[in-house]
C-alpha cells in the first residue's frame, strides 16, 4: 500500500512573506488570466483614483466606458449612470453624511437596548437625553441634609 501525502499550502502565509514586488506580480498574474477581469480591475482602480482626486470628467468617462467588463461591474455602472449627477456631486463636493449616519446608529442602538418603547414620546426623550439636549433632574439638595 502506497501512502501519498499531500502538501498543504497556506497561501496567506506565503503571500504575506513575499515582498511588495512579488505581491504585485501575483496580482498581475491573476489579472492576466482574463481580459474581462483585467478590464474590470483597471476600471475599478481608475474609478477609485478619480473619486479620491475629485476628477469629475474622468469619472464621467469611466461611467460611460464601453470596455468588456464583468456583469456585476456592468450593473454597478448602470446604477451610476442612472444617478450620474449624484455620483459627480459626491465626488466633487467635500460634504459628508457621516454625522447623520452616526446619529441614526445611536437611535438604532437605543431601540435595540430598550426593546421598543411603549410610547413614542418616551423614545424621543431617551434620544434627547443621550444627545444631552435634556438635562436629567439633579437631586434636591434640601433633602440630602445629613
Amino acid at each position: 500500500m502506497i501512502l501519498i501525502l499531500k502538501k498543504k499550502y497556506c497561501f496567506q502565509r506565503l503571500f504575506l512573506q513575499n515582498g511588495p514586488d512579488e505581491k504585485a506580480q501575483v496580482v498581475t498574474e491573476g489579472i492576466n488570466t482574463s481580459t474581462t477581469l483585467e478590464n474590470s480591475y483597471n476600471l475599478m482602480q481608475s474609478f477609485i483614483q478619480a473619486v479620491e482626486t475629485g476628477n469629475t470628467h474622468e469619472l464621467k468617462s469611466l461611467i460611460n466606458c464601453q470596455d468588456q467588463i464583468g456583469t456585476l461591474m456592468h450593473k454597478t455602472l448602470l446604477t451610476f449612470k442612472h444617478n450620474l449627477t449624484a455620483v459627480l456631486n459626491g465626488a466633487a463636493l467635500p460634504y459628508s453624511n457621516g454625522c447623520l449616519e452616526g446619529f441614526n446608529r445611536k437611535i438604532k442602538q437605543i431601540e435595540r437596548t430598550a426593546f421598543g418603547y411603549s410610547n413614542f414620546t418616551n423614545l424621543l426623550t431617551r434620544i434627547r437625553l443621550e444627545e444631552d439636549l435634556y438635562k436629567e433632574k439633579e437631586p434636591n439638595s434640601l433633602l440630602m441634609v445629613a
